[in-house]
């Protein structure tokens, strides 16, 4: 059984978030840089199978792109391209930062954790594959 892995996607950075061989729960797995994801992912599948990579999909309030998507796009279709084996799912990434930030609060980190981008990217990738896990349920 493989895992699924969920990226929230950024210029900068890019928020990674996997499940449990069973793909019941999401956790918060890594924050990181933008250009060493392609190493980061091949570094990933060389210890663990995956059987789906799930992607945030920018929208408006309005539910069209945003302009995140003139990036998101060509990194889904490179994982498309380097691993043709594995499906890429998009799952609608509104208001994930705000949930991710609310989490942060519920659970009791200080202002100054609250201000790490890096924890709310990861935070945000879990909150997204969460959500892909819920509207994928079988029962």
């Amino acid at each position: 059984m493989g895992r699924i892995l969920a990226f929230d996607y950024g210029k900068k950075k890019i928020g990674v978030a996997v499940t449990d061989p069973l793909k019941i729960i999401a956790n918060g797995l890594e924050t990181v840089p933008s250009a060493k994801i392609y190493s980061f992912i091949k570094e990933y599948l060389e210890k663990e199978e995956v059987e789906a990579f799930v992607v945030g999909h920018a929208t408006k309030d309005s539910g069209e792109d945003s302009e995140s998507m003139k990036q998101i796009r060509p990194f889904v279709r490179s994982l498309e391209n380097k691993y043709p084996h594995i499906p890429v799912f998009m799952v609608d990434e509104r208001y994930t930062s705000k949930m991710a930030f609310q989490t942060m609060i519920d659970a009791g980190l200080s202002k100054k954790k609250r201000q790490d981008k890096m924890l709310v990217d990861k935070i945000s990738a879990t909150i997204i594959l969460q959500t892909y896990l819920e509207e994928n349920r079988p029962f």
